[in-house]
């Protein structure tokens, strides 16, 4: 059993040459493999990997995994490490010829059949951090029993099994041959749940920023196909993005508005550089939040896409979400945050869609996990579909559903403080925040006090780092950040 190597949320991550190192992308890959070959239930033989596929009326005769990459210092290198340990385990192997998206690599999990995937990146982590994710058969990332049997399978770094395959830089056994269909497979999946007709007579002008990652090989192929004309920046490798953190909100896509205001764009699509998450800028230069995005897509599905089921949502995601269920008489769930626990129901084919409110979405008859280039191409498919802008759905939509405002920080504190903090709130919560009476109490994840009106303040540890995390809702504008600084007060006055 391995100590030094630990999954969060994200899957594995660490910073390049220190902690995320060939030999240790060669231990996860054989803890994989084992778990691969014996796990009773997710494994090759396992009962969870036969049912499905009889489901599908395959019989595979040899395990396999797909394998993806970012565009990160190294990350092919390190793709090719783990392929050679699967390889000497007896496990087959596909892989692209090109940096590969997470939700590319999870469709052609489902596609393929395969055992599982295992992805190379850092997600929108900075420029130094590099990581593993591991995908199971149904196409969404591992959840806590996966990773917990992969922690525990994964050799020591002393162990003989390592000296069975090659940790040399660039070195990928022959018996793997790099394709490119397995972006072909994906972008023609993709293709299937837009309005194609409806894009090539819209004549859009979209505005594109991969931010350096993956998703330079899928927007503008896919768009410029169905006759949308784009303007692109941060096109290309640049292992540093610009000095900038790669992740999808305003910070970052600075550059991408003033794109869109320069040359008169209809929109400004992003993703981070795996492609799990996404941004959005419209006409006007403005970034969109995932809380209202998301909300106004359910309802773009219900409407014009006819999809009809369930939803789920993470307990800190925006309540617009849920107006737009109640109207259209959708039943929906709240999970923990965390969209493992999102795909563990969507992968029940019961729910229509999932969302987090840092910029994760999921569709039915898609893949089950977050997909940020399916979150861009359906914006884009509404403004096609309903011949508007973004500005102007957003005036409709309002005319329907009434608008949330939303804030949150994070508050660095010790192990001990962040304990100190939630044991107090268990025992001793607030019974009223801004003279108004909390009406009920939500303990799926932290303590979400919920008061009377619609508002509320949440306060949760952040998973992965010594961070409080702190979230207000409300249909007030001023609102949320009144709650926030009264959070900050309850906290302060515990510690």
């Amino acid at each position: 059993m391995s100590e030094d190597i630990k999954f969060s949320t994200s899957g594995f991550r660490s910073v390049i040459a220190d902690g995320m190192t060939a030999q240790k992308v060669q231990r996860l890959a054989f803890g994989i493999s084992d778990h691969v070959l014996e796990h009773p239930f997710y494994g090759f033989e396992g009962s969870g990997y036969q049912k499905h596929c009889k489901e599908l009326g395959k019989k595979p005769k040899k395990p396999l995994i797909i394998i993806g990459y970012d565009t990160r210092f190294l990350a092919k290198q390190f793709a090719y490490v783990a392929a050679n340990a699967f390889l000497a385990s007896g496990i087959s192997v596909k892989m692209s010829d090109e940096p590969l998206p997470t939700p590319a690599v999870e469709w052609n999990v489902l596609k393929e059949n395969a055992v599982g995937g295992l992805i190379i990146t850092g997600s929108e982590a900075n420029y130094h951090v590099c990581g593993v994710k591991w995908v199971t058969y149904y196409g969404g990332i591992a959840n806590n029993e996966i990773v917990a049997d992969i922690e525990k399978r994964t050799p020591a770094e002393n162990a003989q099994i390592l000296k069975t395959s090659s940790i040399e830089f660039d070195h990928l056994n022959s018996a793997v041959v790099p394709t490119n269909e397995l972006k072909k497979e994906y972008l023609s999946h993709m293709e299937k749940l837009l309005d194609g007709k409806a894009l090539k007579k819209a004549k859009l002008k979209i505005a594109l920023d991969p931010l350096f990652g993956t998703a330079q090989h899928y927007f503008r192929q896919a768009l410029e196909k169905l006759g949308v004309t784009v303007e692109a920046i941060h096109e290309g490798r640049d292992v540093l993005f610009a000095g900038q953190t790669p992740n999808a909100g305003p910070v970052s896509l600075q550059d991408l508005r003033k794109l869109v205001l320069s040359k008169k764009m209809h929109l400004g699509i992003a993703c981070n550089p795996d492609c799990d998450k996404f941004g959005i800028i419209d006409s006007d230069g403005e970034w969109i939040s995932p809380n209202e995005i998301a909300p106004m897509l359910l309802h773009h599905l219900v409407k014009n896409k006819k999809l009809k089921g369930r939803v789920v949502r993470s307990v800190i995601s925006s309540t617009l979400f849920d107006q737009v269920a109640k109207l259209h008489g959708l039943m929906l769930r709240e999970t923990p945050v965390g969209f493992k626990y999102i795909t563990e129901l969507m992968t029940t084919g019961q729910y229509i869609m999932g969302m987090e409110e840092s910029g994760g979405i999921a569709m039915a008859n898609h893949i089950p996990d977050k997909d940020g280039l399916l979150a861009c191409f359906l914006t884009i498919d509404m403004l096609a579909v309903e011949h508007k802008t973004l500005k102007q759905l957003r005036k409709d939509f309002y005319k329907k559903y009434h608008p949330m405002y939303a804030q949150k920080v994070s508050i660095p504190k010790t192990e001990t403080e962040i304990n100190r903090i939630m044991e107090r709130l268990d025992i001793k919560p607030p019974l009223s925040i801004l003279k108004t009476s909390v009406w009920r109490i939500d303990s799926t994840d932290g303590f979400k006090f919920i008061l009377k009106g619609g508002s509320w303040l949440a306060i949760r540890p952040s998973s992965t780092e010594r961070l409080i995390r702190m979230y207000a809702e409300a249909p007030d504008q001023k609102l949320p950040l009144a709650l926030i600084k009264e959070g900050k007060k309850i906290i302060e006055s515990i510690i």
